[in-house]
């Protein structure tokens, strides 16, 4: 055989063995982020059963409300996420990514997952414990809006902001004292176990860990997934960053909603927003050298649209002692409009 014929088949070899191999290189990863995308989602399910379950044995043991349980406990925890990358985003440098974060996690907890929650389950809520708690974070929305319109937050006028959070803080405290006092009242007190105590304990902190561990993974998997599978990244932007740091709160509330415990994940929800409007934005002015810059968008839209969406959450239940089916499609389609603003 000729020499050329030789040589000609070897490159052919050549470059099929390498189209081969990157072939089987591409595969190889799109297994692996498909393998981690599940991993993620499995520790996020099995996280928030564990979770969950933790939190309604707490209520069940002290004779706290569950909805006062899911505004302290269960929202402090879901809300370490948003805390955690408006922070870092400020020391970075990344001041917009922060203050969209923490303001869009609000819109997202309401829109989205206040919203599915209401449509799922249209229940009936405590005015006692709910009227006031709603009322505080109406209140840290249109505060906060009022002291960013200039484009700047500074710590002093802040201060208010850390003002409402010590009266939300004190009213659960109250409100947990009061439920404890009734249970022993009707029940006398409630003994258990050193190790029931420790393994209950042990499980709610676990489940935390799967949901945080489990949120990053989806996000991050989640977005390379989209973008092997030709997804826009403006796209990916928009859905997986934006509504990632509110995925524990999601979790909290579907596996409240096929528990039936309504109650946690709406005082959850508004728990959780009343962290993030009062203490997230007044951490970072802190740690941005007592000024933070304000972009904008915020300052036109996000803000706004925030607590035109509080007003939309908390106005029925307000006056009427319950959520409204139709209430939660309102809040799903003003959120979904939300959305396609922004992408446009």
């Amino acid at each position: 055989m000729p020499k050329h014929r030789i040589d000609r088949g070897f490159c052919v070899y050549n470059k099929s063995l390498a189209y081969y191999m990157e072939r089987t290189v591409i595969l190889m990863n799109l297994w692996t982020v498909i393998l981690l995308f599940m991993l993620g989602l499995v520790l996020i399910v099995k996280g928030g059963d564990w979770f969950l379950d933790g939190a309604v044995w707490i209520a069940e043991v002290t004779g706290v409300p569950r909805f006062i349980i899911g505004a302290t406990i269960v929202s402090l925890a879901t809300t370490l996420p948003e805390l955690t990358v408006s922070i870092t985003g400020v020391l970075a440098g990344e001041v917009d990514l922060a203050v969209g974060n923490a303001v869009g996690s609000v819109t997202a907890n309401m829109g989205l997952i206040l919203g599915i929650s209401i449509v799922c389950i249209p229940s009936v809520v405590s005015k006692e414990h709910f009227n006031f708690k709603a009322a505080l974070m109406v209140a840290a929305a249109a505060l906060l809006f009022l002291l960013c319109r200039g484009g700047v937050l500074s710590v002093l006028p802040s201060l208010l902001l850390f003002a409402i959070f010590a009266l939300y803080l004190f009213n659960n405290i109250r409100d947990a004292r009061t439920g404890m006092a009734k249970r022993r009242e009707e029940h006398g007190p409630h003994r258990i176990s050193r190790r029931q105590l420790a393994m209950k304990l042990f499980l709610f902190a676990i489940g935390l860990a799967g949901i945080v561990a489990g949120s990053q993974l989806l996000i991050e998997y989640g977005s390379r997934l989209a973008l092997i599978l030709g997804v826009p990244a403006s796209i990916i932007g928009v859905t997986m960053v934006a509504v990632g740091t509110s995925l524990p709160e999601l979790v909290t509330m579907l596996t409240a909603v096929a528990k039936r415990e309504a109650a946690m994940s709406i005082g959850n929800i508004v728990g959780a927003n009343i962290i993030d409007l009062t203490l997230i934005l007044p951490i970072c002015s802190a740690v941005s050298d007592g000024h933070l810059t304000i972009g904008p968008q915020t300052t036109s839209m996000d803000l706004p649209v925030c607590l035109a969406m509080a007003l939309v959450a908390v106005i029925p239940p307000l006056f009427r002692g319950r959520f409204y089916r139709a209430q939660g499609i309102l809040m799903l389609l003003l959120y979904l409009g939300y959305i396609v603003i922004l992408v446009l």
